[in-house]
């Protein structure tokens, strides 16, 4: 089933656990090799148990999803992934937009493994999967009886892999942390904060960070299987994962020793944003390259700037950062920003609109880029669904899915172990089990 951008399905067969599309190629079998597997879904036949909740996990599972991967997210019933009702404001029936940004592409199960017989349930899942994926508080899953070496035992191709705030043999391990935590303790977050007037502000930076980093691993743990034939254990932190985001910080400590600031970034590469006469703000990086420092000052029609001889050369610029600030921002002001961004793109400037989310949506970059694509939910009406970054000979997924209601695939994920009736769902359903 191909869906092409743009156009909107009448129908979503997705939503039917006995209509459900089949994510893995079928031409391999799980676990065995990428060959034969569409180039647009290279995961094509590989198996994901997500055990993720909020954003971390979930987005490491999406990462594989967007690939092609089939992954099944489990969940608590009647509950499932808080972020399901985390939500200020749209969708009801435990379907926030919060959930739905990190759960494309995903089939749902709900599994209750607090109780032995869930657990039982889910080590029979484990055999025919390729990835377990957590993001809990290390010790839970060893507490539940699945822990990596315990799930590898009943299925040595397993690669496992969690996503954990601080790192599990460190002094901090049993502290609850979200992407906060991660940003404050890796050092980010004093880069990213006024000191004067500080804040929290932005999207959340180290969740997903750590799911970037928790995918990567997990694709080079499955490659290395191919080698060899055996699983492995990721493991990433939050506090890791946050720090490798950011090298240049700690190379300028580590061999400079300078301390970078949160202006530090934009001084050395000559970034600014300045609020312009219609009270739009515009964006410019001019780095290091000097022709677009003279170029940007020949677009402002002020020479005299360059002529000031605390800015006269790259290093006295960086020197005197926030001076060379505020000598700008009143030029800005005499001109609205469509005007500014005219002058500087005719000059090769690199400069751009500071857009808000719905200018972001409409730039015509974006549009002809296809990364959205509408959708009709027969549950929830439209929608529009984020489609994976990357492309792959220039393609991106076949068909992005919408995010699974909770439960919605149990009965069709149970059935696919092939030895588990009807009238034993039921009486797993009758128990609080799924």
């Amino acid at each position: 089933m191909e869906t092409k951008l743009g156009v909107r399905r009448p129908h979503c067969q997705a939503i039917r656990g006995d209509a459900l599309p089949d994510r893995r190629h079928p031409d391999i079998v799980p676990g065995n090799s990428l060959g034969g597997a569409a180039m647009a879904n290279p995961l094509s036949g590989f198996r994901v148990l997500e055990c993720g909740q909020f954003i971390a996990g979930p987005f490491a599972g999406m990462l594989l999803a967007d690939l092609g991967a089939e992954v099944v997210k489990i969940e608590r019933p009647v509950m499932g992934d808080p972020f399901r009702h985390f939500g200020t404001g749209g969708r009801a029936n435990a379907y926030s937009h919060n959930f739905c940004a990190f759960n494309r592409n995903k089939r749902s199960l709900t599994l209750d493994l607090g109780l032995p017989e869930g657990q039982a349930l889910f080590r029979r899942l484990v055999s025919a999967a390729d990835v377990v994926l957590d993001n809990f508080r290390p010790g839970v899953m060893a507490r539940l009886g699945l822990a990596p070496d315990a799930l590898r035992a009943l299925n040595p191709r397993l690669v496992t892999c969690s996503i954990s705030g601080f790192a599990p043999d460190g002094p901090s391990a049993s502290r609850p942390a979200y992407d906060g935590v991660g940003l404050a303790v890796s050092g980010m977050l004093h880069t990213l904060i006024d000191q004067d007037d500080p804040r929290m502000r932005g999207p959340t930076i180290t969740d997903q960070i750590s799911g970037m980093q928790a995918a990567q691993g997990v694709l080079a743990a499955l490659l290395q299987r191919e080698r060899d034939g055996k699983g492995a254990h990721v493991s990433v932190s939050m506090v890791d994962a946050s720090i490798y985001h950011m090298p240049d910080a700690f190379t300028a400590l580590t061999q400079s020793g300078f301390e970078m600031g949160s202006e530090t970034r934009a001084a050395f590469s000559l970034s600014f944003v300045f609020r312009c006469a219609d009270g739009k703000v515009v964006a410019i990086q001019l780095s290091s390259t000097e022709k677009f420092w003279h170029a940007f000052l020949d677009g402002l029609g002020r020479p005299e700037i360059g002529a000031d001889p605390r800015f006269a050369d790259r290093a006295g610029r960086i020197r005197n950062f926030r001076a060379l600030v505020d000598t700008l921002r009143p030029v800005f002001t005499a001109r609205p920003r469509a005007e500014w961004i005219a002058r500087l793109i005719e000059r090769d400037v690199p400069a751009a609109e500071v857009n808000t989310i719905p200018e972001a949506m409409a730039d015509p970059e974006v549009v002809q880029s296809g990364i959205f694509q509408p959708y009709d939910h027969p549950v929830h009406g439209g929608m529009t669904l984020m489609r994976r970054a990357v492309r792959i000979d220039g393609e991106r997924e076949d068909d992005a899915l919408p995010p699974p209601l909770l439960g919605e695939h149990t009965d069709a994920v149970l059935r696919d172990l092939g030895a588990m009736t009807a009238a034993e769902v039921a009486a797993l359903r009758a128990a609080g089990v799924v």
